[in-house]
C-alpha cells in the first residue's frame, strides 16, 4: 500500500489514481483561544467526538478554562479513544457489537423460571414438614423399624422409651439416618441443581468461590453453633456419628483420645466442605494460583503489568513493541488518530506477525506515525457517513432486530450488523421500488467497504445507475461514467486479459449468458477462434467495432486479419481463423446473435468507451481489485439504454468472479450490483459458489426473483448465504424465500370445548342460572399439545405480514454459522 501503482491496462500506470487536493485552509481557531497551525495538511484535524456519535451529542470544540495547576491536570484523551475502549463483546451472528448489552428480554431469559423456584420451595417445605413430624414422633409407626433392628433390652417393654444408654443412642442415630435421607431426597427431587447452577457455578472465579464459600461457612454454622457462638440447636451431624461409635464400642472411654475427637470433627468438617469446593471450584481455583505464582517466581525480573485498554495497542506491548505503542498511544490519546487510523494500524500490525516483519513495522510507525500505510489516495476518511461503523469490528449497522415471538432472547432489540464474514458467502436481497434496498442496505454497505478500503482491508466495486445516491465521487478512487463524455476512465471489456479463452468466457457471458438459444460453450469458442488470432497478430485484442464485424464475418475484416497471419509462427492462428470461416453462417452459427449483441454497444453514446478510444481514456481493469484495497463506482446509464446496462452488469459479475477466484490476496473483494436484473446465469451462479472460500462475495439487490431465469431460482438461492426480503415482495417471490428458509418444529396446542350435559335436576339448575348470568353453556376443555413442523416465514407472511421499513433477513458466515430468518427493522 506503500506505492500508488494498480495493475490496470494502458494509461494506469503512468498516471495513478489521483489524490485529492491537499486542503490549504487551516482549521478555524478554537473561540477562547489562538488559532492552530496545521503542519501536515495531510493530517485530519482533531476529532470533537467519537466516530458515531451524533453531532448534537458531540461535545462543545471548545475547552473550559482549568484553574488547576498544571501537575495535576488530566492525562489527554480523545473521544476516539474512548471509542476504541468500548466493549465489544462476543455476540450472536449479525448482531452489532459496539456497546452491546444484553436486552431486557435476553436478561430475563437468564432469570430462574417459576417452576424452577417452586421446584425448590415445595420439596423444602415437605422437608422440613416431615422433619418437624419425625421431631415431635407424628409419624405413625415411627419406632417400629428401630426396635426390629435393635435388642429388646434396649427398651422398656411394650414402650418406644428407652431403658438405658444404648436406646437413647439409637434415637439419636436414627435421627441422624432420617435426617440425612431426608436432605438427599429434597435434593433429587427438587430443583436444587439448577438453583445452584444459576447462583453460583455459572459466575466466573473468584465470585464462584467466595459464594461456595459463604455458603459453607453457613452450613458449618448449622453444624457446629456452639463453635460460632450461637444458641440454637445443632444440626444430627455431628451427635448421630458418635452415638453410633458409643453403640459400637460399648462405652464413652472412647472418647477419652483428644486425637480420635478432633479426628472426628475434621472429618465432618471435611464432609461439610466437600459438595461446597466441588461448587465452588475450589481445587481448580487453587492449582491455577499456585501455578501463577511458581511462574512468578520463576521470573527474575517482574514485568511490569500491561494495560489491558485497547486504547494503550497492548498486542504490541505483548509483543514486545514498546516504542511503537507508545508513538500509537499518543497519537491517538492527542486526538491524530481517527477509527479509520486504528483500524489500519492493526491490520498491519496482524499482516507483520503473520510475515514476521516487526522491525519494519516498527519503523513505519516511528517515521510515519499515525499516517502510516496511509491508502494512496491519501485519503483516511470519507468525507460524510450514512450510516453507523465500526472498522474494529468491521461492522456496519443497518437496523434493529425487531423483538417478537421469533426472535431470540439474546437478538431482540439489538442492532442488525454485517461484515466480510457475511458479506463473503454472498447477499441476495429482494424487494420492490422504494422498499429501502439502495437506502439502507446499499449504500451502507458500500460506504463501510470503502472504509475498509482505506485501511486496507477490501476493494469494493459498486455498479449502478447513473445518479443513484451512493455517496459523492471524492469517496472513490476510480468513477467510471459509461456514456458520459465527461468520464475520466474507462471500462476494459476483457479485464486486462492477455489469455483468450478467459477473455472469450468474459464476452460470451456478458454478451449471450441469458440466450436460451445460444450454447454457451459455442459462444466461447467462436470468440476464441476470433480473438486468439486477433491478438496474435496485432499484439492486443480488438475494439468492439472490430469484434462485431468479425463475428459478422465482414469480408474485408477477416482478409486484413488473415493476411497479418501470413508468417509461419502464426500456422495454429490460421487454422483457427479458418475453423471460424467454416462455421459462419451455418444454421448453428452463434456469431450473428453474439453481433447483434455487441450492436447495443457499438453505439455513439459508447463511441469513446470500451478501448475505443486509443490513447485519449484512462481504462480501468477490474482485475485491479484483485491486488489493491480500491474504491471503485460504475455508472450505468439508465436512460434509453436498459438492455445495454443488463449486459454490461453481466459482463462486470462474470469478470468479478474470474478474476476474484485466482490468485491469494489478503483483503477482501467485494462486487455491489444495485440492479441485478438479468445479470445472473447459470456460469455466473457457479462463480458465486466458488468465491466464499476466495475472500470474496458479491451483493444482488433485484426488484423481483422473475428478473432471474425460472430455472436458476433454486440455484441461486443456494450459491449464497444471506438472503433478504423487504416489504412489499409479491407471494411469488416469498414462496422462494419460503422453501430457501425452511422449516422448523414448533409446538401447538389445540383447545376443544365440549357442553356439559348434567343428569341432574340440582346440577342442571345450576348450569342454567351459570348460562343467564354469563351468556356461555357450561364447557370442559381439553388441551391437546403437539410437534408440527411448519415454515419458518410463509409466503404469505412475508408478502403481507411484513410492515414498511422493515425486512426479514437470514445470515451465514463463511465458517457456516448460521442465523435463522428474522425481522429487521431498517429504521432503528
Amino acid at each position: 500500500m506503500d506505492g500508488d501503482s494498480t495493475r490496470m491496462p494502458r494509461g494506469t500506470h503512468t498516471n495513478p489514481v489521483p489524490r485529492p487536493t491537499s486542503p490549504t485552509d487551516e482549521p478555524a481557531a478554537p473561540r477562547g483561544g489562538p488559532p492552530t497551525p496545521n503542519p501536515d495538511p495531510a493530517v485530519p484535524p482533531r476529532p470533537t467526538r467519537a466516530p458515531d456519535t451524533p453531532a448534537a451529542a458531540a461535545p462543545p470544540s471548545y475547552a473550559p478554562p482549568s484553574y488547576a495547576p498544571p501537575s495535576y491536570a488530566p492525562p489527554p484523551r480523545s473521544p476516539v479513544a474512548d471509542w476504541v475502549d468500548e466493549p465489544r463483546p462476543a455476540v450472536g451472528l449479525g448482531i452489532w457489537r459496539f456497546g452491546y448489552r444484553p436486552p431486557k428480554a435476553a436478561q430475563e431469559g437468564q432469570r430462574l423460571a417459576p417452576v424452577t423456584i417452586v421446584g425448590f420451595l415445595v420439596p423444602l417445605v415437605a422437608g422440613l414438614f416431615l422433619w418437624s413430624l419425625w421431631r415431635h414422633g407424628s409419624v405413625p409407626y415411627q419406632w417400629a423399624v428401630l426396635q426390629l433392628l435393635t435388642p429388646d433390652d434396649w427398651w422398656w417393654a411394650g414402650t418406644t422409651s428407652p431403658k438405658g444408654y444404648q436406646g437413647a443412642e439409637a434415637v439419636t442415630v436414627a435421627d441422624g439416618v432420617v435426617f440425612a435421607i431426608l436432605v438427599v431426597a429434597m435434593a433429587r427431587l427438587g430443583s436444587w441443581p439448577d438453583i445452584i447452577r444459576h447462583v453460583v457455578t455459572r459466575r466466573a472465579q473468584p465470585a464462584r468461590a467466595l459464594m461456595a464459600a459463604v455458603g459453607a461457612l453457613i452450613a458449618l454454622a448449622f453444624v457446629f453453633p456452639s463453635a460460632f457462638g450461637l444458641g440454637w440447636n445443632a444440626l444430627p451431624v455431628q451427635d448421630p456419628l458418635f452415638s453410633l461409635i458409643v453403640l459400637i464400642t460399648g462405652d464413652y472411654t472412647v472418647f477419652a483420645s483428644e486425637l480420635l475427637t478432633d479426628g472426628l470433627y475434621a472429618l465432618i468438617t471435611v464432609l461439610v466442605l466437600w459438595p461446597f469446593a466441588r461448587i465452588g471450584g475450589w481445587w481448580p481455583l487453587a492449582k491455577e494460583t499456585l501455578a501463577a505464582r511458581r511462574r512468578a517466581k520463576a521470573v527474575p525480573v517482574a514485568e511490569p503489568a500491561v494495560d489491558r485498554r485497547p486504547s494503550q495497542w497492548p498486542q504490541l506491548r505483548e509483543g514486545g513493541q514498546h516504542q511503537a505503542a507508545d508513538v500509537l498511544t499518543a497519537e491517538l490519546h492527542a486526538g491524530r488518530m481517527n477509527d479509520v487510523d486504528c483500524a489500519r494500524v492493526g491490520h498491519m500490525w496482524t499482516v507483520a506477525r503473520a510475515r514476521a516483519r516487526l522491525s519494519s513495522f516498527t519503523e513505519t510507525v516511528l517515521r510515519d506515525g499515525a499516517a502510516a500505510w496511509t491508502h494512496p489516495s491519501g485519503d483516511r476518511d470519507l468525507a460524510g457517513r450514512s450510516a453507523r461503523h465500526d472498522l474494529l469490528a468491521r461492522q456496519v449497522r443497518i437496523g434493529r432486530w425487531a423483538p417478537g415471538d421469533r426472535t431470540p432472547p439474546a437478538y431482540g432489540g439489538a442492532g442488525v450488523a454485517l461484515g466480510p464474514d457475511t458479506l463473503g458467502t454472498s447477499l441476495l436481497a429482494v424487494g420492490p421500488s422504494g422498499s429501502g434496498k439502495t437506502g439502507h442496505l446499499i449504500r451502507p454497505v458500500v460506504e463501510s467497504l470503502g472504509l475498509q478500503a482505506l485501511a486496507g482491508q477490501c476493494a469494493v466495486v459498486a455498479v449502478c445507475a447513473t445518479g443513484t445516491p451512493l455517496g459523492p465521487d471524492s469517496a472513490y478512487d476510480v468513477v467510471v461514467r459509461l456514456g458520459d463524455p465527461a468520464s475520466v476512465y474507462d471500462l476494459d471489456p476483457y479485464a486486462e486479459s492477455d489469455d483468450p479463452d478467459e477473455a472469450a468466457a468474459f464476452l460470451a457471458e456478458g454478451l449471450a449468458g441469458d440466450l436460451d438459444t445460444v450454447g454457451g460453450q459455442r459462444a466461447v469458442t467462436a470468440l476464441a477462434q476470433l480473438l486468439g488470432p486477433y491478438r496474435a497478430a496485432y499484439g492486443r485484442f480488438p475494439t468492439l467495432p472490430q469484434l462485431r464485424e468479425l463475428l459478422e464475418g465482414e469480408r474485408s475484416a477477416l482478409t486484413a486479419l488473415r493476411a497479418a497471419l501470413a508468417g509461419e509462427e502464426h500456422a495454429v492462428m490460421r487454422r483457427e481463423l479458418d475453423a471460424r470461416a467454416r462455421q459462419s453462417g451455418s444454421v448453428g452459427d452463434p456469431g450473428p446473435a453474439l453481433a447483434d449483441r455487441l450492436a447495443m454497444l457499438d453505439r455513439p453514446v459508447f463511441a469513446e468507451f470500451f478501448g475505443a478510444a486509443q490513447g485519449e481514456a484512462r481504462p480501468f481493469s477490474l482485475r485491479a481489485v484483485a491486488h489493491h484495497p480500491l474504491r471503485v463506482r460504475i455508472d450505468l446509464p439508465d436512460r434509453g439504454h436498459d438492455e445495454a446496462s443488463r449486459l454490461i452488469t453481466r459482463l462486470l459479475l462474470a469478470q468479478f468472479g474470474a478474476v476474484a477466484t485466482a490468485g491469494e490476496r489478503s483483503h477482501f473483494a467485494c462486487l455491489v450490483l444495485d440492479d441485478a436484473t438479468g445479470a445472473v446465469t447459470a456460469e455466473s451462479v457457479r462463480r458465486i459458489q466458488r468465491l466464499r472460500s476466495r475472500n470474496a462475495g458479491v451483493v444482488l439487490a433485484l426488484r423481483t426473483v422473475g428478473d432471474v431465469p425460472e430455472a436458476l431460482h433454486g440455484p441461486l438461492y443456494a450459491a449464497v448465504g444471506c438472503r433478504m426480503a423487504f416489504s412489499g415482495v409479491t407471494t411469488w417471490d416469498g414462496s422462494r424465500f419460503a422453501e430457501a428458509w425452511g422449516t422448523q418444529w414448533v409446538e401447538t396446542r389445540d383447545v376443544a370445548r365440549h357442553t356439559v350435559f348434567a343428569d341432574q335436576p340440582m346440577t342442571r339448575a345450576i348450569h342454567a342460572l351459570r348460562k343467564l348470568v354469563t351468556g356461555k353453556a357450561v364447557t370442559t376443555e381439553a388441551v391437546t399439545v403437539r410437534q408440527v413442523e411448519r415454515e419458518r416465514w410463509s409466503a404469505s407472511e412475508l408478502a403481507h405480514g411484513v410492515p414498511p421499513g422493515h425486512a426479514v433477513l437470514s445470515l451465514t458466515t463463511v465458517q457456516g454459522e448460521h442465523a435463522p430468518p428474522l425481522l429487521v427493522d431498517l429504521r432503528g
